[in-house]
């Protein structure tokens, strides 16, 4: 065979990276062609390989071209290796005999089809299919990737791996290591000659340190563990067939087995399935409805899908099966009674229809029990807000709260009642709807009905009673509110009218009670008066009184006759029954009392009306005479008849009468003392008060005792100055003649007039002067008596201040001072005295102990009277 021709083809059918590989294993392969190595390495392979094949015939060849010389042995090969017997042998040793057995070797192949030399596409062919052959069988071994027969061998375990396919026995494949090639190259070139009597063609170490092993040596040595095996195979194929058509009939029995079994099941699950479908009895609750649509959705979704799948495959097993039997010639097969194909049909429609609307109608039982657990809710909810709003309702509409207040509280309570009645109204919607909620649970057989209308039945039932309730409590606070009404009218009526009577008592009783001042009978009989008229009211107050307190009676009788508990007292007024009985007593009590004083004060006036005329009697007398009196002593004092003296005598003689008139008057002192002891200020019958009569009488007694000293004066003056009789007369006449007012002086204008009458003549300054004598005390009158003193002085001689103090100088013998011894030697002794006690001491510059100034002294006896 030509080694060395059998690589030049090449794989025109690929391209790309597989062109490159190609090219690249033509490269190897010429390498290895001109290696020794290689040849050594072919040469071993194929002598393994041939010994393989001639140890059956019970020989060997050492050498390829030696043993294969003479053709015998070539033609022992093909004889073991084909199967069939060759020409006979011829037997010679000489070159011919040789050259005609190799040449029959050569013919049976030929004649074999097989082209010896650059064989091509048909090694090609080989090769790919005991490349596919090694690929299958090692395919389930995820270590192993044979791509060619070269460096796919290198770790040996594509070796183990075809021996473990077919004898797992024989090796431990799980043991094997792919960085382990020599243990794994071994073991399979061991196991492969002891148990598969195919001889080590290759070498370990050879094929770990080549860098690409010899493709045709591989190639040699897989095609023995083919042959090895396909020839295993072909006795398995003789078995198999006979076991193949046992296999056939038990598989066809056991298919029909599996059909009836399948049948039943899926038919027994049906019947078992359709009732619980067809049950359409719902839950109660919501929660066990949802429980049955879980459970469908379960059966929808696991239990009945594999058995839709059990159907599928039952109709597929039925079908398989006939077509199996029609195939091997067997009868078809026929199930038992009720087990058909259409039986299981008609047992799945009667299934489907039972589940058709099944999952719509726990829907619709679901949507219902929602809507029912949703009314359930609000029904709850509803009923739990009115139960809670009713909540003490009954104990406020029953309390009699009402029987204690005033009208305006009552008038509160009816305002705030209006609005819980309002409120009531309010909430009628909701009692209906609760209702309405109750009937519709009734109406959709809701499981709990019986609680729920027991419920509202007592919500109904608590409705009517509070309706009731209010209507009543409504009329009782209506009914309170009237009476309340009329005692408070009755109240303003009794407020209106006992305050003026109230005001009416209480200024009579203080009018009765009050202290009267009268001074006359007219006004006691004025307040008499006043009195009866006020006594003629009474009847008419006292018919005032009662009708007062028969309004008081009147709410007392109300009160008494409906319960009303009155909150408090009259609104309107502090007055009470009590208060004007007793104030009426009062009245009642004073009166008497008034009339007595009346009387009393009466007899009191008339007594007092005695004493006045009493006084006014005498008084009457005793002023006219006073007055009578004066009027004389004016006159007297005035018209001067007779000389002084007799004109004294006169006087002195009426002062006498004068003076004994005074008992009258002490008389008329004791009527006054009367007058002033009953307290009499006022007294009509007279115009004399007991005051004038006294002024009137002092005045007299002084007037008649001024009169006798002026007549005294006159005298001392008319001896002193030696004026005439007749020259005195002359005085008073002018005096008389210019006492225009005839009141006994004469004012300044008057004694100017008088003065230039009797021939005078001055200037303002001199009659300055002039009045300063005659009116020292600058009164503005000058007096008979100061007129007699400056006419005298004006016309006689008189002492003066240097005549005296002459005097004293011839005492003190011619001193300008004197001693007190010289004054008490020459003056009588209460004189010396006057002087010693009235004179200054003297400081002149010629004084001596004891000295005293009579100067000054005398001068002060003509001076201002201030000594």
């Amino acid at each position: 065979m030509d080694h060395h021709h059998q690589h030049h083809h090449h794989h025109q059918h690929y391209d790309g990276d597989e062109n490159d590989y190609m090219q690249q294993e033509d490269d190897w392969d010429r390498d290895m062609l001109l290696d020794p190595a290689w040849e050594k390495q072919q040469r071993k392979t194929f002598t393994a390989w041939c010994n393989s094949h001639l140890r059956k015939a019970g020989t060997q060849i050492e050498n390829i071209e030696e043993d294969f010389r003479d053709g015998l042995k070539l033609m022992l090969l093909l004889e073991v290796i084909s199967g069939e017997r060759l020409a006979k042998p011829e037997r010679g040793k000489m070159r011919v005999h040789k050259i005609s057995n190799v040449n029959k070797a050569l013919n049976f192949i030929t004649s074999k089809g097989v082209k010896l030399v650059s064989i091509g596409a048909e090694e090609t062919s080989a090769k790919e299919g005991l490349l596919l052959w090694c690929q299958r069988k090692t395919a389930p071994y995820k270590n192993v990737n044979i791509q060619n027969f070269h460096i796919s061998w290198k770790d040996g375990l594509g070796f183990c791996a075809l021996i473990h396919r077919h004898r797992p026995e024989l090796i431990d494949y799980g043991k094997l290591r792919k960085d382990d090639p020599m243990t794994n190259l071994n073991t399979a070139f061991d196991v492969a000659e002891k148990y598969l009597d195919i001889p080590k063609m290759l070498d370990a170490e050879d094929i770990v340190s080549t860098l690409r092993s010899d493709e045709k040596a591989i190639m040699t040595y897989v095609s023995c563990y083919y042959h090895a095996f396909s020839g295993k195979q072909k006795a398995e194929t003789a078995a198999n067939r006979i076991c193949k058509v046992l296999a056939v009939n038990q598989e066809n029995e056991q298919l029909m087995e599996d059909y009836e079994k399948l049948a039943s099941d899926l038919l027994e699950w049906i019947r078992r399935t359709i009732p619980w479908l067809e049950n359409r009895v719902p839950e109660s609750t919501m929660q066990a409805m949802q429980q049955k649509l879980e459970d469908f959705r379960d059966y929808r979704r696991q239990h009945k899908p594999p058995k839709v799948q059990e159907k599928c495959q039952l109709e597929i097993n039925f079908n398989t099966l006939q077509t199996k039997l029609r195939l091997s010639n067997r009868p078809a097969f026929m199930p038992s009674e009720g087990k058909m194909v259409s039986d299981i049909s008609n047992a799945w429609g009667a299934l489907e229809g039972a589940e058709k609307g099944y999952e719509e109608w726990l829907l619709n039982e679901i949507r219902r029990l929602e809507r029912l657990d949703h009314l359930a809710e609000k029904f709850r909810q509803k009923a739990a807000i009115h139960e809670a709003w009713t909540e003490g309702k009954e104990a406020m509409l029953t309390q009699k709260d009402y029987e204690t207040v005033t009208l305006s509280e009552i008038k509160a309570l009816l305002k705030k009642h209006e609005a819980f009645e309002s409120d009531l109204a309010a909430h009628q919607d909701r009692v209906e709807q609760i209702a309405a909620i109750a009937q519709e649970l009734n109406e959709l057989e809701y499981y709990d009905s019986p609680s729920v209308n027991a419920r509202c039945q007592k919500i109904c039932d608590q409705w009517d009673a509070l309706g009731a309730l209010t209507q009543k409590r409504s009329e009782a606070l209506q009914r309170t509110e009237k009476l309340l009404e009329t005692i408070d009218q009755l109240y303003l009526e009794f407020a209106k009218r006992a305050a003026p009577f109230n005001n009416w008592m209480e200024g009579a009783m203080e009018d009765l009670q009050d202290t009267f001042i009268v001074h006359t009978i007219e006004e006691i009989q004025g307040l008499s008066t006043a009195h009866e008229q006020f006594k003629a009211t009474l009847p008419e107050a006292d018919k005032e009184r009662q009708a007062i307190l028969g309004i008081h009676n009147e709410i007392a009788k109300i009160v008494q006759t409906y319960h009303v508990n009155m909150a408090g007292t009259n609104p309107y007024t502090t007055i009470n029954p009590t208060e004007i009985n007793a104030k009426w007593d009062k009245v009642r009590q004073l009166v008497p009392q008034r009339d007595q004083a009346l009387i009393e004060e009466h007899a009191r006036q008339q007594n007092n009306e005695r004493l006045r005329r009493q006084f006014a009697n005498q008084a009457n007398v005793i002023g006219p005479w006073i007055q009578t009196k004066m009027e004389e002593i004016g006159r007297i004092s005035i018209e001067l008849h007779g000389t002084l003296e007799d004109q004294l005598t006169n006087l002195r003689q009426y002062e006498k009468s004068i003076v004994n008139y005074k008992p009258k008057i002490d008389q008329l002192e004791g009527d006054h003392q009367q007058i002033q002891e009953a307290l009499i200020f006022d007294n009509k019958h007279t115009n004399y008060t007991m005051e004038h009569i006294r002024v009137g009488w002092e005045q007299l007694l002084t007037t008649i005792a001024r009169t006798i000293n002026e007549i005294e004066n006159q005298i001392l003056t008319r001896d002193a100055k030696g004026i005439s009789q007749e020259q005195l007369s002359e005085f008073r006449a002018s005096f008389n003649h210019f006492d225009r007012k005839r009141t006994g002086l004469m004012d300044g204008e008057d004694f100017r007039t008088c003065l230039i009458s009797m021939g005078y003549n001055m200037g303002e300054a001199e009659f300055a002067r002039i009045m300063s004598i005659v009116d020292p005390n600058r009164l503005g009158v000058v007096t008979f008596q100061a007129f007699i003193d400056f006419m005298s002085r004006e016309t006689a001689d008189t002492d003066t201040a240097d005549q005296v103090m002459a005097s004293f100088k011839v005492l003190a013998g011619d001193k300008n001072y004197i001693l007190a011894d010289e004054l008490r030697r020459e003056l009588p002794p209460d004189q010396a005295d006057y002087c010693i006690s009235r004179m200054a001491p003297y400081t002149g510059p010629d004084a001596v102990p004891g000295a005293l100034d009579y100067m000054s002294f005398s001068t002060a006896l003509y001076g201002e009277s201030d000594l």
